[in-house]
C-alpha cells in the first residue's frame, strides 16, 4: 500500500453565509457544495460563488453530466441545476446516516458514515446493487480514471484513499496534515481532487498522484 502526504494546491472560501461545507461535486465547469440549506456553485479558476440554489442539502453531492444529485436527510433529490427544481427523490440506503455522494457506471456511489460503507444504488428506484466494506469513517466518495477514492476523518486525521472496489482493500492513502477534515470528496477526473472542509466552510483542492 502506498503512503503519501497530501498536498493542498488551493483554499476557496470560507464562503458568505455558508456554515459548513458537506457534499462536493464538479460538472465540467464549476464545483457544487452542499451547505446544509444550499447548493452552491463556485469557479474553481476565480474562486468566486456563482450560483445558489435553495435546497436541503445535507450530505453528498453527485453530478451525472445532466442533473444534480444530493442528499437530503434520508433521501437523494434529483436536480435540475438550471431552475433548482427537485425532479424526483429515491429512499437513501442509510436512512438518514448517508454521507458522500458519486456518479459512475450509470449508478449512485453513496457512502454510509458510521457504517463504515460505500453502497452501489439504483438511481430510478434506490435499490442496493452490492456494498464495499470500508474500516474508517466514509466522508466522501468519487470515482476518478476507473479508480474508486473515499474520504475520511476520524478525530483530528483525515485521508483520501484509493481502494479496490470488490475487495475494499486500501491501495493508496493520501494524509492530509493534522487537523485539517474532509467532509465530502469529487475529483475533477484530471489532476484534482476537491475536498469539502466541513465547519471550516471551506473546500480545498488537493493534488491527485500521477500515475507511471
Amino acid at each position: 500500500m502506498k503512503r503519501a502526504k497530501a498536498e493542498i494546491i488551493r483554499e476557496y472560501g470560507p464562503f458568505p453565509d455558508v456554515e459548513g461545507v458537506h457534499g462536493v461535486t464538479w460538472d465540467g465547469e464549476r464545483v457544487w457544495f452542499a451547505a446544509g440549506d444550499t447548493l452552491n456553485a463556485f469557479n474553481p479558476d476565480s474562486g468566486e460563488k456563482e450560483r445558489s440554489l435553495n435546497i436541503a442539502a445535507h450530505a453528498g453531492t453527485a453530478f451525472d453530466g445532466e442533473h444534480l444529485f444530493q442528499i437530503a436527510e434520508d433521501r437523494i433529490q434529483k436536480i435540475d441545476p438550471k431552475t433548482g427544481r427537485v425532479l424526483s427523490t429515491i429512499p437513501a440506503p442509510g436512512g438518514g446516516a448517508d454521507s458522500g455522494l458519486a456518479w459512475a457506471e450509470g449508478t449512485l456511489w453513496v457512502g454510509q458514515y458510521n457504517e463504515r460503507k460505500i453502497h452501489q444504488v439504483d438511481p430510478d428506484n434506490g435499490a442496493i446493487l452490492r456494498t464495499i466494506e470500508s474500516n474508517r469513517f466514509v466522508t466522501g466518495v468519487t470515482w476518478i480514471e476507473g479508480e474508486l477514492w473515499h474520504a475520511t476523518w476520524e478525530g483530528d486525521e483525515s485521508e483520501l484513499r484509493h481502494i479496490d472496489p470488490q475487495s475494499g482493500e486500501v491501495i493508496e492513502r493520501l494524509e492530509m496534515p493534522e487537523g485539517v477534515g474532509v467532509s465530502g470528496l469529487e475529483s475533477d477526473g484530471q489532476d484534482r481532487f476537491f475536498c469539502g472542509g466541513g465547519r471550516t466552510g471551506k473546500v480545498r483542492a488537493v493534488r491527485k498522484p500521477r500515475r507511471g
